[in-house]
C-alpha cells in the first residue's frame, strides 16, 4: 500500500513539472523591436565666467556682475530663479577673500528655455565685454517620459516584427515570454559657444537659431510563444 502512494506521489510531482517547463522548451520566436524618437530640447544650460583679470578695463568683478545682472533682467530673465553659482565653495576660498587684490573668478549656470533666447543672452553680454559664455548640456524637462515612450514603441514594434514573421508560414505568435532591454542610447548635439556661435562685432542680423534635436533611440529582444 506504501509503495502504491509513493508512486502516485512521484507522478504528480512530474506531471506538475511538466506543465511549468522553462519558455526555453516550448516554440517561440525571437525579435528585436526598435524605435527612436527626436525632441527639441527646452533646458539649454548657460555657463558664464567672470574672471577679475580678464575684466579689468570694465570694473571689478561685482560690477560686471551687477552689469550681467542688469543685461538679463532687460532680457526678462529672473535672475533669482534661473541663475546659480557653480562650485561656490571651490570658489569662495581665502586667498581671494583675503586680500582684494586677489584675482576674482565666478562661474555661473544660467538655465534658458529656447535657442533663440541664448542668441539674445550671448548678443547682450558679450556686448557689455562679457564674452567667456558657453553652452554646457541641453535637456529636456520630460526626458523620463519620453524615453518611455520610445520604449513603449519599441516592444510594439518587436511585435509587428512577430506577426509579419509567423504569418508567412501560416502560425501565429502567441503571449509574450520574455521581454529585455538591450540597449538605449541618448544623444545630444548642437552645443554652442562665443566664438562659433555668434560674434556681436560682425553679425546684427535678426537670427532664428535651432538647436539640433537630442535623439533617443532602445532596442528591445522579445520572444514570443509560437503557435
Amino acid at each position: 500500500m506504501k509503495r502504491i502512494l509513493i508512486a502516485i506521489l512521484i507522478v504528480i510531482s512530474v506531471s506538475g513539472y511538466s506543465q511549468t517547463k522553462n519558455f526555453i522548451d516550448q516554440n517561440y520566436i525571437e525579435v528585436t523591436g526598435k524605435a527612436e524618437m527626436e525632441i527639441i530640447p527646452n533646458e539649454i544650460y548657460v555657463s558664464i565666467k567672470l574672471n577679475g583679470k580678464d575684466l579689468k578695463k570694465i570694473g571689478t568683478v561685482e560690477q560686471v556682475e551687477k552689469l550681467m545682472f542688469d543685461k538679463l533682467n532687460n532680457l526678462n530673465i529672473d535672475v533669482t530663479k534661473n541663475l546659480v553659482i557653480k562650485d561656490m565653495a571651490s570658489n569662495l576660498n581665502s586667498h581671494w577673500i583675503k586680500a582684494s587684490n586677489i584675482n576674482m573668478t565666478k562661474e555661473y549656470q544660467l538655465l534658458l528655455t529656447d535657442a533663440n533666447k541664448v542668441v539674445s543672452v550671448f548678443r547682450e553680454l558679450q556686448s557689455a565685454g562679457i564674452s567667456d559664455i558657453s553652452v554646457d548640456r541641453v535637456e529636456h524637462s520630460e526626458i523620463t517620459k519620453y524615453r518611455q515612450d520610445v520604449k513603449i514603441e519599441a516592444i510594439k514594434a518587436a511585435k509587428t516584427k512577430a506577426v509579419s514573421l509567423t504569418s508567412a508560414i501560416g502560425q501565429t505568435c502567441g503571449r509574450a515570454l520574455y521581454i529585455q532591454e538591450q540597449n538605449g542610447d541618448i544623444y545630444r548635439r548642437g552645443y554652442m559657444s562665443s566664438n562659433v556661435f555668434i560674434d556681436v562685432k560682425t553679425d546684427n542680423r535678426d537670427l532664428d537659431i535651432e538647436f539640433e534635436k537630442i535623439k533617443l533611440q532602445y532596442t528591445v529582444l522579445v520572444k514570443f510563444e509560437l503557435k
